[in-house]
């Protein structure tokens, strides 16, 4: 697949020896001459040890800190680096047309492809400070960071052991020849502003490109939220986590989010 062009360069600053257990630092990179900010766990072993990377985006209008504290991932997989990385100031297609809140690009070249350069750097430099397990890397984002989970898929689908959206809908025609991969996704029953029924339609195009069988079995529950698995000729299983709720983002979700991570390698 085709990566960004070389303009995007790393600056790394406030980089701690080693943070303590759940601890979050946060660090800053250099992409195109604009700064961009991410807060990030690091197990005390990272630098000895192969260590899970999972990335984290926050939705349209939120912050790094917002995604820090609902997803709260290096809380639940303290052995894992957590990412939790800050959008900039982005047109909404459902919400905030004039771009005043934080959000990530909408497609591939939206935005000169600033959010997809962003993720090349920020995992270029924890793979040269970490040991990072290049077969256990994921993703997963709410709303507009659960769309640009769909787009990293697409876009960067080589990387990712598995990928968990929430509460989002990707444009189908980016999944044309993108590999199967397994995939967990987040819906609210009564989700007024991502509807339901849009998601469903997206969660029936994962379940093609993944090859997965037609009727589900039970996977998991955690409160209101049903987890369902259709497994996958190809090894690349949709697990789909249904719940009664509108288009927050679901309390019970990161403890079944991790879970899945943890059952899914690069092979």
């Amino acid at each position: 697949m085709t990566r960004p062009s070389a303009l995007a360069t790393m600056l790394l600053v406030a980089a701690p020896a080693l943070a303590p257990a759940q601890a979050l630092s946060e660090r800053e990179w250099k992409v195109d001459g604009a700064a961009r900010k991410g807060l990030v766990h690091v197990p005390a072993e990272a630098r000895k040890t192969e260590t899970p990377l999972v990335f984290v985006f926050h939705g349209h209008g939120g912050t790094m800190a917002n995604a820090a504290r609902s997803f709260a991932l290096h809380k639940r997989w303290p052995e894992a680096l957590v990412v939790y990385l800050q959008g900039l100031n982005t047109p909404g297609k459902l919400t905030d047309p004039d771009g005043k809140k934080p959000g990530w690009q909408r497609g591939p070249g939206d935005q000169g492809d600033r959010d997809l350069k962003l993720f090349d750097t920020v995992l270029a430099s924890l793979k040269s400070e970490f040991k990072v397990d290049t077969k256990r890397t994921y993703v997963t984002g709410h709303s507009n960071g659960g769309a640009f989970t769909y787009l990293l898929w697409a876009q960067r689908g080589d990387v990712f052991a598995s990928v968990a959206p929430s509460a989002a809908v990707p444009n189908r025609a980016w999944f044309k020849g993108v590999p199967p991969l397994p995939a967990l996704h987040v819906a609210g029953e009564k989700d007024a502003l991502v509807k339901y029924e849009w998601q469903q339609i997206a969660i029936d195009a994962v379940r093609k490109v993944n090859g997965c069988d037609a009727k589900g079995k039970d996977w998991a529950k955690a409160g209101s939220l049903a987890g369902t698995e259709y497994r996958s000729r190809s090894g690349a299983p949709l697990v789909t986590l249904i719940g009664p709720g509108g288009h927050a983002f679901p309390t019970e979700a990161p403890e079944l989010i991790v879970r899945f991570f943890k059952e899914h390698r690069r092979k």
